[in-house]
């Protein structure tokens, strides 16, 4: 009595349902939630989009009047079911024009509602069967019945799903089947072979057109996806580049610092304590803040980094660049304008890893063209404009495709330092890098 009693709130006194069940269960629940839920729910067919291999080489007016084609398209094809259903002078005209209207009217509304469209034409079916007068062939679908279903099949069938088309194809067989067995007649002695080996077929179609739409879609949106992971990560790796070079540039400057202070009070004959205090701080904050800028900035170091030998490039090393390029086979030249003075190092690293990058692309993207560095030192800063002119025709060389990360890398430097930058195509058909770095004068420094 006790296991009884024990064991009744384990199965909830409900007996298990079978594999069979649950199937059945499923596919009912399947039907009910495709062709019986919101079966007239409004769902108006969209424009299509202008990206069609056709429709982008129209222009304008024409461009915009081809968005609407697939409705034009769908109206053709009630029209013709239409006149199929009224081809026939044996009736009266009163006849016809009911018939030209069930067959034209599911058409028209798989437009709009088109679950609603099935059902109609699925009702219209018997109703023309009534009013037409022909030959027994024709049963239980008359032409224009015939015409209008496959229509309405394939057009709701290309709005929703392929599961929806295999719902209507089976409803399809249940009525056909049904109403030649009872006609009295079989299966393969009236048209329902017909429809259903057109429709199946048709519908197969359908199915496989809208797997490769979906699997087309979801490559382009992974390819999507990749491309800003790619970037992201491009633009990741241009700052751990950067920050790289910055440490190795701030890090000489404050290793001067701490021993030029460790340094002063032995420079001074007599030193008072309390400019030797002060020199000790100094040095204690320089140690302080260069082993803090090691410990954050050395976690961007992958670990087969090596720090550089030779100190990071400045302006000064440019005619070495241009003389590397030059022997790369690319004809440049070089412009300075302005007076020449000393750049922070930062802001003469980054404008040379600009040009740098700059004529990199010229000799990637554009062999055997010909470039100009332009370097002006301004009030304000330091501008540079790097030019290349069109790839000559013929070529030899042909360019090599890349993925746009050198500018993303001047674009991140060029950010770093609140300056401005541009590249694009230049009037000839060569291309143009801009930029400008600010430099602050000594006064606004102090401030």
């Amino acid at each position: 009595m006790t296991e009884t009693t024990q064991q009744l709130p384990q199965t909830g006194g409900a007996k298990p349902r079978s594999p069979e069940f649950r199937l059945a269960a499923d596919a009912l629940r399947g039907l009910r939630q495709d062709l019986f839920h919101d079966a007239f729910a409004y769902r108006p067919l969209p424009p299509s989009t202008a990206d069609g291999p056709l429709t982008r080489r129209l222009k304008g007016r024409a461009r915009e009047y081809a968005a609407w084609s697939p409705h034009a398209l769908i109206t053709a094809i009630g029209l013709l079911a239409m006149f199929v259903a009224t081809n026939d002078e044996a009736r009266g005209a009163g006849s016809n024009l009911i018939l030209g209207l069930l067959a034209l009217v599911p058409v028209l509304l798989t437009m709009v509602r088109p679950i609603g469209a099935f059902w109609l034409s699925m009702a219209a079916t018997p109703v023309a069967t009534a009013l037409a007068t022909g030959v027994d062939d024709e049963w239980p679908w008359r032409t224009g019945s015939f015409v209008c279903h496959l229509s309405v099949l394939a057009i709701v069938a290309i709005r929703t799903r392929p599961r929806t088309a295999a719902w209507m194809w089976a409803l399809t067989a249940v009525y056909g089947i049904g109403a030649t067995s009872f006609a009295g007649g079989h299966a393969f002695g009236s048209n329902s072979a017909q429809m259903l080996f057109l429709s199946a077929l048709m519908l197969l179609g359908v199915a496989v057109w809208q797997i490769r739409r979906e699997a087309r879609q979801e490559v382009t949106a992974q390819q999507t996806v990749t491309a800003h992971e790619r970037s992201r990560r491009t633009l990741l790796e241009e700052r751990t580049t950067i920050a790289r070079e910055l440490h190795d540039v701030v890090a000489h400057h404050m290793s001067v610092v701490a021993i030029q202070a460790e340094a002063a009070p032995y420079r001074v004959e007599n030193p008072p304590p309390e400019l030797e205090r002060a020199f000790v701080t100094i040095r204690e904050n320089a140690v302080a803040a260069l082993t803090e800028l090691r410990r954050v900035l050395g976690v961007v170091r992958a670990e087969d980094y090596e720090a550089p030998d030779a100190p990071q490039p400045t302006l000064a090393d440019m005619d070495v660049l241009l003389a590397n390029v030059r022997d790369a086979g690319l004809s440049v030249d070089k412009a300075v304008t302005g007076a020449v003075r000393e750049l922070p190092q930062g802001v003469e690293l980054s404008a040379y890893r600009i040009v740098q990058e700059a004529l990199s692309n010229t000799l990637r993207h554009a062999p055997g063209a010909s470039a100009r560095v332009e370097i002006g030192y301004v009030l304000g800063g330091l501008g540079l404009r790097i030019v290349n002119g069109p790839m000559p025709e013929p070529s030899l060389v042909k360019p090599s495709p890349g993925a746009g990360h050198g500018i993303t890398g001047m674009r991140e430097r060029v950010s770093m330092l609140n300056g401005e930058m541009t590249a694009a195509p230049a009037d000839d058909g060569g291309y143009e890098v801009t930029v400008f770095l600010p430099v602050p004068s000594a006064s606004e420094g102090e401030a």
